[in-house]
């Protein structure tokens, strides 16, 4: 799964995930994408699970592009272990994902090929997203949310 090589802090405050995606908010490689519609923290599993969920679906053809890395620590305290003496150990790591941000990109396929394994691949993520084309965002129809 994905995760750093290395970090210069081990552990991390949990951050704020205000406002909508300034950076990579457009589609830079490929012709379809997957864009998060709501904020949250995807883990590396999940975006592992939608690569395998779009990759399968295309036969390995055409190119998939992940455009998040789960950089982000995320400590747990283990089960049955009262509050304070520090923070708990590292769980996992999460992408955090603003609107508005593309996640996946795909090209050299059909269209409804894409879109098919990119409608896949949004069911593996936690948060609403929608697929839309290089000429969806171009226009300007998923930053009016």
């Amino acid at each position: 799964m994905l995760m750093p090589k290395r970090v210069k802090h081990r552990k991390q405050f949990r951050g704020s995930m205000a406002g909508k995606a300034t950076r990579g908010n457009t589609i830079t490689y490929g012709e379809y994408g997957i864009v998060a519609m709501e904020p949250c923290w995807i883990k590396s599993n999940q975006i592992e699970a939608a690569r395998i969920a779009m990759t399968r679906h295309i036969k390995r053809g055409g190119k998939v592009w992940i455009k998040i890395f789960p950089d982000k620590p995320i400590t747990q305290k283990p089960m049955g272990v009262r509050m304070g003496k520090g923070k708990g150990n590292l769980e996992y790591w999460v992408a955090v994902v603003k609107p508005g941000r593309v996640m996946f990109e795909i090209a050299g396929v059909q269209e409804e090929v894409a879109r098919e394994a990119l409608r896949l691949a949004t069911h593996k993520l936690p948060c609403k997203c929608k697929v839309v084309s290089r000429a969806d965002l171009e226009g300007g129809a998923a930053n009016e949310n």
